[in-house]
């Protein structure tokens, strides 16, 4: 571990667009026009992979393909662990082409006492080395579903996975490095390109207050389940942040930030990761300062079986996943007849904090025909999913009831 003297390193330059390039596809475009709130797909992963986009990852419906952002389909995310083929992507940039762990260093400064510059070796030689299943979302999960549309990727269900990382717990490092009593917040920084290819430019740099930092699943870690990290997920080392908007978990991480007040990287800034401080009517402008910085995520589920379309018999099975921010799920129920009732599914408890939780019952229906399978998750705090989300500017933190569509057959 490498520790040099205390210095003044000037902080990244900050995108000055802050929006930045969204790269909406020509179809995307037109669905922002037409006002269609229903999502699109631009390309299918195999399209992609054939100019070497996404080696590796198997069956993602791609969105964006300058920077990357593709969508896992709700039936493929039904493992307990997300293998790492089938872990969403999202990126604001152009991926390092270098991601080798060979030579790679993270440097943690700012208000701290020891400023240090360490090797990946030198994370696993000096601090416990830790696993867990942790849960990752984009902020804009959902997005697909606003009316009118939000602007940006049009994700539906599939920008969440729950993979193990491996790494050394973020609070250890901050420890080892003596945070200074002003410490408020982290910054964060990755080797990613900006869209432009200016180098001056970031295309993300976010940060979180220093008491979710400190927290004990906070992880800087260099490998998902039991293999060393994506290239698309941020090899060779990255944060994860579980329970916020997954901006948070820099990828191809390179610094780490002490600061005495909340960070002003690239993205930090309304709109970007932020929601009006108040309900809005669909379609309002409002203005910035009306926004606040949105931190952890709201209770929500998923059904990862049957499969949208499926034809089924009049038993169903029926199971999924639920997670909730910086809570746990404590009730999880479906209905089959649009919501006059409801029967409770059987939970599991997460296996470590910041996990998702699976879940799974029966489902009869009376008799042949259609029907729409809802889910709904109940959190520690007894705050419940809705049926319906409030409308936001930047399409935010949609947590309503997911629904599949079955035929049922006689058996």
């Amino acid at each position: 571990m490498k520790h040099f003297p205390k210095m003044s390193i000037e902080d990244a330059p900050e995108d000055s667009g802050r929006r930045g390039f969204l790269g909406v596809s020509g179809l995307g475009l037109a669905a922002g026009i037409l006002g269609v709130g229903v999502p699109i797909q631009m390309t299918s992963t195999r399209a992609l992979a054939q100019n070497g986009g996404l080696d590796g990852k198997d069956g993602l419906d791609v969105l964006n393909d300058r920077p990357i952002n593709a969508e896992t389909p709700a039936h493929l995310l039904d493992d307990d662990i997300t293998p790492i083929d089938r872990h969403f992507v999202r990126n604001n940039g152009i991926a390092p082409a270098e991601t080798s762990a060979e030579g790679w260093t993270l440097t943690v400064d700012g208000l701290v006492n020891e400023p240090m510059e360490m090797s990946i070796d030198e994370l696993r030689e000096n601090f416990e080395v830790v696993t867990m299943a942790l849960t990752l979302e984009c902020g804009g999960n959902g997005r697909a579903f606003f009316n009118p549309p939000a602007s940006g990727n049009q994700w539906t269900y599939g920008a969440v996975a729950c993979s193990e990382w491996t790494g050394v717990r973020l609070r250890d490092v901050l420890d080892a490095a003596g945070l200074q009593d002003n410490v408020v917040y982290t910054g964060h920084y990755g080797a990613d390109a900006h869209l432009s290819g200016d180098p001056d430019r970031s295309p993300l740099s976010r940060g979180v207050p220093i008491e979710k930092a400190m927290t004990d699943n906070v992880l800087i870690a260099f490998e998902m389940n039991g293999e060393p990290l994506h290239p698309l997920n941020g090899a060779p080392l990255r944060l994860v942040v579980p329970g916020w908007p997954g901006s948070c978990s820099q990828k191809w991480l390179t610094r780490i930030e002490l600061l005495d007040e909340k960070h002003d990287g690239t993205k930090m800034a309304a709109p970007s990761y932020s929601v009006p401080t108040y309900p809005v009517a669909p379609g309002t402008d409002v203005p910035l300062e009306d926004f606040e910085t949105i931190h952890a995520m709201p209770v929500k589920s998923l059904i990862t079986h049957p499969q949208d379309g499926a034809e089924v018999g009049t038993e169903i099975d029926v199971r999924g996943h639920a997670w909730a921010g910086d809570r746990e799920v404590r009730r999880m129920e479906v209905s089959s007849d649009y919501g006059e009732s409801w029967q409770e599914a059987e939970l599991d408890d997460p296996v470590n904090n910041g996990a998702w939780q699976n879940w799974r019952t029966n489902v009869t229906v009376p008799q042949a025909g259609y029907y729409e399978i809802w889910a709904r998750a109940t959190d520690s705090e007894g705050v419940m999913q809705p049926h319906a989300i409030r409308w936001n500017p930047k399409g935010y933190l949609n947590n309503s009831f997911h629904k599949v569509s079955v035929q049922a057959g006689d058996a």
